[in-house]
Order: C-alpha cells, then structure tokens, then sequence
C-alpha cells in the first residue's frame, strides 16, 4: 500500500518564489506566493473566494504571466502538451460527439482524427466512458461531461493535471464517485494534480498535501501533509483518521479566514 509520503519522492517539479500578479485596475490577485509542488503530488489549494486560487493555476499553465516573481520548472523542459487543464465548466463543444471533444488538443497539435484513435479511446477507457464516443453533450449527465473533460485533460498525456474545481456543481454522490475514480487514475498513471476547491471534505480526501490560501491580497497562508495511506476509499471517509484530518484543515482554513477557532500561530501542519 501506497502512503501520502510516498508521492513526493521523485523531488520538486515546480517552485513559485514570490509570485505575485497584479491586475490592470491595480487589484493584487497574488502577492509574494511561495510554493513547491513535487512530482506525482496530488496538491490542493484550499481557501475562500477570492484568494487567488484560480489565479495562480492560470499562471503555472501559462494561460497568464506574473507580475512579479518567478516560476522555476524542474527536469525535462515542458511543452504545452505536458500540462492539461480542466475547468469548472465541462467547456464542451456542443455540436461535437464525445470523440471529437477529447480529440481536441490533439487536433489543434496537428494529429489527424485517424492516428488520434487509439489514444482517445484508451482515454476514454480510463475515464469509464468507452461506448459514449459518438454521443455529442446533450445526452450525456452532468458527470459523464466532467467525465469526458477530464479525458480530454489528460489525452496529450500531461505530465501535470490543473484542475479548477472540476466537481463543484455536481451532485455529491456523483462528486464522491468522481473522486475515487480521480483517485485511481491518478495512482495508475502518477502525474502530479493541482487540484482547486473550496472543500475540505474533497481536499483531504484526495491530496497527499494541502495549501491553503488567504484573501487580499491572495497569499499562502499555511500547508498541510493529509498522512494517510492510499488507496482511499469510502472506509477513509468514514474513519477517525479522516475526521481527525478534516478538523486539522478545516482549523487552518478557518484561521486564514480570520475566523477565532483552533489553528493557532503554526501554519505548517504534519
């Protein structure tokens, strides 16, 4: 059995020092953000509305530049193709059948729909989603489209996985399916997430490590390990470990909201 420690072992991937981002109309999105994400780990950033989460996941795809500081990728030099995102909305196209839309990135790189089969198809198996190829997005449920948003996340093979609250506007049987099916993808393949949500329940069920951010500016405010051993499953969500766990996050989050509770001054948790 795999542990929580045992996913940063390959060493740092990226470091953010100092990163900050400033607006046009002088609002500071980030401000001196400091930040190591390792390779294979499953990273959540935690916080309140505002806090630069989204921001900062923009940033590390390239979507947008700091204003300050700098953001040092380690090992081999990444592509655009190393790095998938998936967002909040499935974003799909709704003309399109399911295969075209995970076809997509590969599309756009020049890869005919032809020599992109295999590739799509072993995606769409890892999703759970084989069968749906020629369904366009009408038909399918709301988890089924996140579905096939992820598969087209990870078709180019990503070496890392951003995901910006991808399961917020389901239904919470279908989140908690979700997770566990993020969950053993991620364990097969062991490409690094940084995975954005606003849940403590979601963060500390899925990460080996938690940042959590504060709001104006959006900064870090502390970090967390989740030292529970993978595989997870619904025997964690109900144990003490995992209650024990929630309250820690749930201590630390409430204090880099300004909120009197548990937490104190450490903001460094093991």
């Amino acid at each position: 059995m795999q542990t929580a420690d045992k996913a940063k072992t390959d060493g740092p991937q990226l470091i953010l020092r100092s990163v900050g981002k400033v607006f046009g109309n002088d609002v500071v999105a980030l401000r001196d953000v400091d930040m190591t994400i390792n390779q294979g780990d499953f990273l959540s950033l935690l916080g309140p509305s505002g806090c630069g989460k989204s921001t900062a996941l923009r940033l590390i795809a390239g979507l947008s530049s700091p204003t300050s500081g700098v953001l040092d990728w380690r090992g081999p030099a990444m592509g655009k193709a190393d790095i998938g995102f998936v967002f909040q909305e499935p974003t799909l196209m709704p003309w399109a059948s399911v295969f075209d839309n995970v076809w997509l990135p590969l599309r756009l790189q020049g890869v005919s729909r032809a020599e992109a089969k295999t590739q799509v198809e072993d995606v769409l198996a890892q999703v759970n989603l084989s069968g749906f190829e020629n369904a366009v997005p009408r038909e399918l449920s709301g988890g089924m489209k996140m579905r096939v948003s992820i598969a087209r996340g990870l078709v180019t093979r990503p070496r890392v996985l951003l995901m910006d609250e991808p399961f917020a506007a389901l239904d919470e049987i279908t989140r908690f399916q979700l997770n566990s099916d993020l969950l053993a993808l991620w364990e097969r393949e062991r490409f690094t997430v940084i995975f954005v949500t606003h849940s403590v329940f979601e963060s500390v069920f899925l990460s080996n490590r938690i940042v959590v951010m504060a709001a104006h500016p959006g900064r870090v405010f502390g970090e967390m390990e989740v030292d529970a051993p993978y595989p997870r499953d619904e025997t964690f969500r109900t144990s003490e470990d995992y209650a024990h766990l929630t309250r820690k996050a749930s201590s630390l989050l409430r204090s880099a909201m300004g909120i009197e509770g548990e937490g104190g001054d450490d903001h460094v948790l093991h």
